[in-house]
């Protein structure tokens, strides 16, 4: 359980010192730049990042005495290569000094998020956690999935491994505790219950069909659920079955048994035991052939909420334990700290760590490394999920790269592709039309590099798929353009992939004529003859066509790649449609605000009674004064 996150206590006594160096790309412009700034730093904590000659940050590193730390890069001989060609392209610095070291690795983790500088260890998946709120800011107190900033008051329980667990959870919720899922617009404008209630999956608290003391009850028994005490939810429901069979009230025994059954089964869909653990998150390291895995569990109130496998990346030539340190740090800067962390190695300036941790947690937070016990036993079989993971990863890495290498000589590419940007659009009938970018790379899909974008041109003729594919191609190449002029941001596509045939990808081409760019392949992908999975057709620049044996793997990798534009595209325009029919017609009168509509929603119950409400009617509403009464009347009576 966690409240608001601790704010940033990086405001004070902060200074920061810039020296400039040569252009020249050796090591000697490196070290004379360093030796610069290292004449203008004191002997306490702080932060320091190595830029090079166009600013951009190449490492972000905390010192307990900045000068002492700093001067170590001047002493070439002694670095690692990574750290050699790190020092060959610094030009200049940038300190920040801070008021202990604890501050200053709070600090480094904060820039590394921001910066994700090529020289530190990253946390590869930067994806935001899922939480459940239960909100605390309504007499009925609704229970949703969250995710991002905690701007809402009540309590936070997370993080959860993914969505389908907190959909799990969720789902337990509704059955054991039938608490509110619905907003509070929803609520208000009930004037019979839904089928939640129906399926008893609700408590119906929008039309009383509960009290609010009743509904704080259950509230209750959901916090001690979520904070482990699920055995005392357990008796409570099996003494309220037990009395209302002794009054022959048979109905509400059934009730408080299947909740009862919803409990029981929860509880034994645990994956690994971890009863008396409280809060707690286990971290177990696995590494071979340079790459590494780490494996996480969370535990909250003594329940598994699941794992996730993370795979750092930049980890050439640092050891494991200050790749686990890291990376932890790294963690740790979204997600609030739980009392207890389990490792499976020592790590360097462990107590360190510890302090950075609790002041973040604003708490005490103790790091361990079990040895025997349960937590031992919980540990082996993370560090099992952690190795079973990596070779996993390994084996879809090396048939990846087999792809992209048969990508690249079929497509007659001097080297295979680093980033692939496929291209889908979506629309029914020229309606909520949305285009759709997805990315693939040697690592697999980069999700939090997709994109979506509302076709939103007067120009481009609702249901034209070509217009919208020359907007879409359009707004994503002036934007490259435009933010990434010189390509060295890796944000440059090195092939294309359309989701169509040849008008597609005529339409396509001529978009990047247009931009000037002729370096980009470009390929389009249509369904061939009867639309078949299979038979698919690889359209290339000058007419050509490509077709694939049906068991061919790069046709199935092919096909995975459009699949999955597809389906980004499609649930982008479901989202938009269902954005769409929820919207009101109140939402478009001018002078309505959220609170009138709440009161005029109150008082006729649907939007759809204001629109053919009597200007009589509307006078009488609550907080409309005569002059909006005929406004709005006006607004959806034109001629009247």
């Amino acid at each position: 359980m966690t409240k608001t996150p601790p704010t940033d206590r990086f405001h004070e006594e902060k200074s920061a010192y810039t020296v400039r160096g040569s252009d020249q790309p050796d090591i000697e412009a490196g070290v004379a730049a360093i030796r610069a700034v290292v004449k203008t730093l004191p002997v306490r904590p702080g932060v320091y990042r190595m830029l090079d000659a166009k600013g951009e940050v190449l490492y972000v590193g905390k010192a307990r005495a900045l000068k002492n730390r700093v001067t170590n890069y001047t002493q070439v001989s002694r670095l690692t290569k990574r750290l050699q060609r790190m020092v060959a392209q610094t030009r200049s610095m940038q300190i920040v000094t801070t008021n202990t070291e604890a501050e200053a690795l709070l600090l480094e983790a904060q820039l590394i998020k921001r910066y994700r500088p090529p020289y530190n260890v990253l946390l590869r998946d930067d994806k935001s956690f899922p939480f459940i709120l239960l909100r605390e800011d309504h007499a009925f107190p609704q229970v949703r999935k969250h995710r991002g900033a905690r701007r809402f008051k009540g309590q936070y329980y997370g993080p959860f491994a993914s969505a389908g667990s907190v959909t799990r959870t969720l789902n337990a919720l509704q059955k054991l505790f039938l608490l509110r899922s619905c907003t509070d617009t929803f609520l208000a404008t009930r004037d019979r219950p839904c089928l939640l209630y129906q399926i008893r999956r609700c408590s119906a608290p929008c039309v009383g069909r509960i009290s609010e003391e009743g509904y704080a009850e259950l509230v209750q028994d959901a916090k001690d659920y979520l904070g482990g005490k699920s055995t005392r939810v357990q008796q409570k429901l099996a003494s309220a079955m037990q009395t209302a069979a002794e009054a022959m009230d048979f109905e509400l025994a059934a009730v408080y048994r299947d909740r009862l059954r919803a409990l029981t089964f929860v509880q034994g869909t645990q994956t690994i035991a971890a009863e008396g653990m409280g809060d707690a998150d286990i971290f177990a390291l696995a590494a071979k052939g340079g790459t590494i895995s780490i494996q996480a569990f969370f535990i909250r109130g003594g329940n598994n909420w699941g794992h996730r496998s993370f795979f750092p990346a930049h980890t050439a030539d640092v050891p494991e334990e200050e790749v686990l340190a890291a990376f932890l740090m790294q963690f740790y800067e979204e997600v609030p700290p739980p009392k207890l962390i389990l490792v499976d190695r020592t790590l360097p300036e462990e107590g360190l760590l510890c302090e950075a941790l609790s002041e973040r947690a604003g708490r005490k937070v103790t790091l361990k490394e079990p040895k025997r016990g349960d937590q031992a036993r919980m540990m082996r079989q993370a560090t099992r999920n952690a190795e079973e993971e990596l070779d996993r990863h390994l084996a879809e890495s090396s048939t990846q790269a087999k792809n992209l290498r048969a990508l690249a000589e079929m497509f007659e590419m001097s080297e295979p592709p680093q980033r692939i940007e496929i291209y889908d659009n979506s629309h029914v009938m020229g309606t909520n039309a949305v285009g759709a970018m997805v990315v693939a790379g040697p690592e697999g899909f980069l999700k939090n590099q997709y994109r979506k974008f509302n076709i939103k041109r007067d120009e481009t003729v609702p249901g034209d798929d070509f217009a919208m594919m020359r907007e879409v191609l359009g707004r994503r190449f002036a934007r490259l353009e435009k933010e990434d002029p010189d390509r060295s941001r890796g944000d440059w596509p090195d092939l294309l992939l359309i989701d169509g045939g040849k008008g597609q990808l005529n339409a396509v081409l001529e978009t990047l004529e247009c931009a000037g760019i002729h370096d980009v392949p470009v390929v389009g992908i249509s369904k061939g003859p009867d639309r078949n999975a299979g038979r698919e057709v690889m359209h290339l620049p000058g007419g050509r066509e490509l077709t694939l044996p049906v068991n061919s793997p790069v046709l199935f990798y092919l096909q995975r790649l459009r699949d999955e534009a597809h389906r980004f595209a499609i649930g982008a325009h479901r989202q938009k449609r269902a954005k769409s029919m929820a919207s009101s017609p109140l939402d478009e009168v001018p002078g309505i605000g959220p609170s009138r509509k709440r009161a005029l929603l109150m008082h006729f119950g649907t939007a759809k009674a204001v629109r053919g409400a009597a200007l009589e009617d509307l006078e009488k509403a609550p907080g409309i004064s005569r002059g909006m009464a005929r406004s709005i009347y006006d607004y959806f009576h034109p001629s009247g």
